[in-house]
C-alpha cells in the first residue's frame, strides 16, 4: 500500500526556485505558510535523476529541518525501462515519498492517436508494476496542449485496465479549463473521479496579441483573478474523498523576488477552499 500523508496537504512546485539551494528553498517554502515541498527530480531540477540515490535523501533531511515534508517528487519518468527510472522510484519509497509525477508522452499530430494510446498504455501498465513494487503512487498529469494526457478523457483512456491503486491521474485544474472550457474541465474530473491521486494548482487566462489582434496569448494568472472556480473543484475534490498532496505551481513570468510574493498571495487564498 502507499505511503500515507496528511489530506489535502499543500506543497509548492520547487520548479521556480531552482536558482536557490534545497535548504534555502525550504526556508523560503516555509515562510510561506506551505506545508511541504514537490521536489523536481528530473533533468534541470533541483536533483538530477543520476543524483537521485545519492542526493533525495538528504534533501527530504533537510527540508524537514526547515518544518516541511516532501510527499511528492515530480520527475521525467515516461518508462519503467529508460534509465534511473527503478533507481527514484525505489529511493523516493525509502524515503517516505508516496507519490511521483512522471513525465510526459508528447501527441505525434493527426493520425496518430489511436496508435499512440496503445503505447502510453503498455508504458503506463509496466509503470503502475514499477510503482506497486515499490509501494508507491505514479500520476500522469494532465497538460494542455500536443500531449497524450491534455484531457481528463484522454487519461481516463489511458489507464483503461490499469492497477489505478499505483498510478493514477495527476489532475492540474488550470490545464483542464483551457483544453475544457465550459464544462468539459468538470466532466474530466467526473470521469477521473475515483483515480485522482494528485492535484496541480495554477490559473490562465487569455488576452489579444497587442501586434496580431486575431491571435491570443495564453497568460498565467494569479489563482483569485485566473479562469478556474476553485471553490467548485475543492467542492468536488471533497465529495470524492481527496487525500492526495496539492501542489502549487508558480509558474509566473516575473522575476524570482516578485513570484515569491504572488505565491504567498496564492497561498492565503487557496487555503480558503482547502481547510473547510
Amino acid at each position: 500500500m502507499r505511503n500515507p500523508v496528511i489530506p489535502m496537504e499543500l506543497l509548492m512546485f520547487s520548479k521556480k526556485l531552482a536558482e536557490y539551494e534545497i535548504r534555502e528553498a525550504g526556508k523560503i517554502i516555509s515562510n510561506m505558510g506551505l506545508d511541504g515541498v514537490d521536489l523536481t527530480v528530473r533533468p534541470g531540477g533541483h536533483i538530477e535523476p543520476e543524483e537521485a540515490v545519492e542526493r533525495l535523501p538528504g534533501a527530504v533531511e533537510v527540508l524537514g529541518s526547515e518544518g516541511l515534508t516532501v510527499p511528492m517528487i515530480s520527475t521525467g519518468i515516461r518508462s519503467a525501462e529508460e534509465k534511473w527510472s527503478r533507481e527514484i522510484f525505489s529511493t523516493a519509497s525509502k524515503c517516505g515519498i508516496g507519490y511521483l509525477k512522471l513525465g510526459y508522452w508528447h501527441y505525434e499530430g493527426f493520425g496518430n492517436v489511436r496508435r499512440q494510446l496503445e503505447d502510453s498504455r503498455s508504458k503506463a501498465a509496466k509503470l503502475a508494476e514499477l510503482a506497486s513494487e515499490h509501494g508507491v503512487v505514479a500520476g500522469i498529469h494532465i497538460h494542455s496542449g500536443n500531449y497524450m494526457s491534455a484531457t481528463g478523457g484522454m487519461v481516463e483512456r489511458i489507464l483503461d485496465g490499469i492497477d489505478t491503486e499505483y498510478l493514477g491521474a495527476y489532475i492540474d485544474p488550470g490545464h483542464m479549463v483551457l483544453e475544457g472550457g465550459r464544462s468539459g474541465w468538470r466532466l474530466g474530473m467526473d470521469l477521473l473521479r475515483d483515480v485522482i491521486r494528485m492535484v496541480a494548482v495554477k490559473d490562465f487566462g487569455w488576452e489579444r496579441n497587442p501586434k496580431w489582434e486575431e491571435n491570443w496569448n495564453l497568460l498565467h494568472m494569479p489563482l483569485s483573478q485566473g479562469m478556474v472556480p476553485w471553490e467548485e473543484v475543492f467542492e468536488n475534490l471533497r465529495e470524492v474523498g481527496f487525500d492526495g498532496p496539492v501542489s502549487l505551481h508558480s509558474e509566473y513570468e516575473m522575476t524570482t523576488d516578485q513570484i515569491i510574493q504572488q505565491t504567498a498571495r496564492d497561498v492565503a487564498y487557496i487555503k480558503n477552499f482547502i481547510h473547510r
